[in-house]
């Protein structure tokens, strides 16, 4: 199995790598179009700001390559988000797979959410053996709002959308490569689509 992650410079890839080298699988970092393509399974990280992430895949044309992808594709993190139609950080418009808008957490909560916290309404072969309720590792300080894409639902001061899929497009807020065996779990449904 090919397996690619998008390298366009904003994310800690290496612990994704790590954890997919843990399941048995040698992960590829690339930008590269062709490589990108003719990968089997895709995953698509963020960690950092959205305008400057979304600048990043324009000047690379991967904001037009992704989402004409037709292999299941993970976004993590800033990935997910920027699967959205908008994200309030930057006032920048996303790449528009998923049908909802990412706002920022209001001051009634720490900001960012930083730790452990729950999946629960799992709707997805994506958590095939996760269990309701299973704690996952966040960092984030912004969120997408529920959608009929919606497959995992978090609370943090509000209810919130932790876990997305639209066709072959999956997207978690949450980080599986530092979320446990759990976490793995989700790697591997994810490599056994």
């Amino acid at each position: 199995m090919k397996l690619v992650i998008i390298n366009y410079g904003a994310g800690n890839i290496k612990s994704i790598q790590f954890a997919f080298k843990r399941l048995g699988v040698d992960a590829v970092l690339s930008n590269n179009p062709e490589e990108i393509i003719a990968a089997d399974k895709i995953i698509f990280p963020g960690v950092g700001e959205a305008s400057s992430a979304m600048a990043m895949l324009k000047s690379s044309g991967l904001d037009t390559l992704i989402p004409n992808l037709k292999q299941p594709v993970l976004g993590i993190c800033l990935g997910m988000q920027l699967l959205c139609e908008s994200t309030e950080e930057g006032n920048t418009i996303g790449l528009g797979i998923f049908k909802t808008h990412v706002k920022r957490f209001d001051n009634t909560v720490k900001v960012p959410q930083m730790g452990w916290n729950v999946i629960s309404n799992l709707k997805s072969n994506l958590f095939n053996g996760i269990k309701e309720n299973e704690y996952m590792y966040l960092v984030h300080s912004y969120y997408a709002e529920h959608c009929s894409q919606t497959i995992a639902s978090t609370n943090y001061g509000i209810n919130y959308t932790s876990a997305l899929q639209h066709n072959n497009f999956y997207g978690v807020q949450f980080h599986p490569e530092k979320s446990s065996t759990a976490g793995a779990k989700i790697l591997e449904n994810f490599l056994n689509l």
